[in-house]
């Protein structure tokens, strides 16, 4: 994508993005200016910053707008984000069928993202009837094109095997593959077979990794894990897990 910014100056999309990075709100009104001469990609943009409050007022409604047109003008993230906003009611009242509907959409274009998200409720049954078969062919699907939480729910149904045939060693490379990738779990999951293994300084590096790359809510689950974990060196990493939930929990409004 390119714009005019001014009659000097022309912007692309990773040009944005940096700008993003560097002044949020300049590279907002950019965007906006994009957005409203029909430009897709700004379109989307416009959702995603809103969405966020990057560079502009945070407006939730205004975000599920914008992903709404830019979804109707062909952008495929911007259909998967109208997926997001209809799951978790941003911006509207939440309805997960209909949030499975446009992530359908998006996974039947190829998108990642797609395949990854509507995967996610067939294997919950959250606006769709529960099928961990197919579930399991769209995570498999998302985790060949690259997408690395994906390849970390590949290795955990090849490691427990059901739904599909258990394949260990299989779920071990899906594992390593998605921690490479920077998936915080990719990255939890594989320093626990290393541990398994009896490889400890490398699975504490991969623990330690995804402490620094986790959120709240894994944070908290990886603490009770590895409250009781084998050896003490792994048990001792409780502490700073605990450490980092305490830090992120004081930010949470």
């Amino acid at each position: 994508m390119s714009f005019q910014l001014r009659r000097e100056e022309v912007l692309d999309g990773e040009q944005l993005k940096a700008m993003l990075a560097q002044n949020p709100a300049r590279a907002a009104q950019a965007i906006l200016m994009a957005a409203k001469h029909g430009i897709v990609e700004g379109q989307a943009l416009l959702g995603q910053i809103l969405l966020d409050g990057r560079g502009i007022e945070r407006d939730v409604a205004l975000a599920f707008r914008w992903f709404g047109i830019a979804a109707e003008g062909g952008h495929l993230m911007a259909r998967n984000m109208l997926g997001r906003c209809l799951e978790h009611g941003w911006g509207c009242t939440a309805d997960a069928r209909a949030a499975a509907t446009h992530y359908r959409l998006a996974a039947e274009a190829g998108l990642d993202w797609g395949l990854y998200n509507y995967a996610n409720l067939l294997a919950t049954g959250r606006g769709v009837e529960q099928d961990h078969g197919a579930a399991f062919s769209l995570y498999l699907a998302a985790a060949q094109s690259g997408h690395a939480k994906s390849m970390n729910l590949v290795g955990r149904y090849l490691e427990v095997g059901v739904h599909c045939a258990r394949d260990y060693e299989a779920a071990c490379l899906w594992y390593k593959r998605s921690a490479q990738g920077g998936d915080f779990r990719g990255q939890f999951s594989y320093a626990s077979v290393l541990l398994e293994a009896g490889n400890v300084d490398l699975a504490v590096q991969w623990f330690r990794r995804a402490l620094h790359e986790g959120n709240l809510n894994f944070l908290r689950v990886g603490y009770q894990t590895l409250l009781h974990a084998q050896p003490v060196e792994v048990r001792e990493l409780s502490t700073e897990y605990k450490k980092r939930i305490d830090e992120l929990s004081v930010n949470v409004t």
